[in-house]
């Protein structure tokens, strides 16, 4: 009798909501003084801010927590347009997302600077280098580029990456133990980026294989990528 074949379990990939609430995050000496600058507004050196930093630092999370503060809305940079400048600064505050070179029109950008100037708003932008490294055309938004304040974050710390990965599994409702966060933690790039993409690994291949989240699942999808 010819053995019976069993079925592949398939793993659906569904959306978790990562939470960027206030009491969900984690600090660290590599974030501390973004977070400082958050919890000062709107006691701010200018009113309009940069938040550097490489990719996972933090900057979407702390600016999410602002905007929640503040009643800002939120752009992403390579979207905004001369033309939606005042609608975005209607509420009187801005997160604009991302701000990378040659990703954003530049006319939108110098006249979202006079606006916010002019009617006294408040606009926070993040970018994975400062406003300074950005090379731009316009010569007089270049000026007004270098002006802004800079605050830097750093990549986390290891008790930081530590308790991003925990996070982030809690974020999937993924229970796991000590040691496989410590594995994670001494053999994944230290970023939370990469935090991030082993957690969803981890997650799917546990789906999909139909085992627990252990240190030998991930020892093998490690050893595999």
């Amino acid at each position: 009798m010819a053995g019976r074949v069993h079925p592949r379990q398939l793993a659906f990939s569904l959306p978790h909501a990562e939470s960027l609430s206030r009491d969900n995050f984690l600090e660290g000496p590599a974030n501390a003084a973004g977070l400082a600058l958050i919890d000062s507004w709107p006691e701010w050196p200018s009113r309009i801010m940069w938040l550097a930093g490489p990719e996972g630092s933090g900057k979407s999370h702390l600016a999410a927590i602002w905007a929640e503060l503040s009643g800002a809305r939120s752009t992403m940079a390579n979207v905004l347009t001369p033309a939606s400048v005042p609608g975005t600064l209607a509420t009187g505050a801005l997160v604009v997302e991302d701000l990378k070179a040659k990703d954003f029109d530049e006319r939108a950008l110098f006249h979202l600077m006079n606006l916010a100037r002019e009617d006294g708003a408040f606009v926070l932008f993040t970018g994975r280098a400062a406003p300074a490294a950005l090379e731009v055309d316009l010569r007089d938004l270049h000026s007004r580029l270098r002006t802004i304040p800079v605050i830097s974050l750093a990549p986390p710390d290891d008790q930081l990456f530590r308790g991003l990965i925990v996070k982030f599994c809690a974020d999937r409702q993924l229970t796991v133990d000590e040691s496989v966060v410590g594995y994670l933690a001494t053999r994944l790039e230290r970023s939370s980026a990469a935090a991030r993409r082993a957690v969803e690994l981890l997650d799917s291949e546990a789906l999909r294989l139909g085992r627990p989240v252990t240190r030998a699942l991930a020892a093998e999808l490690l050893r595999d990528t």
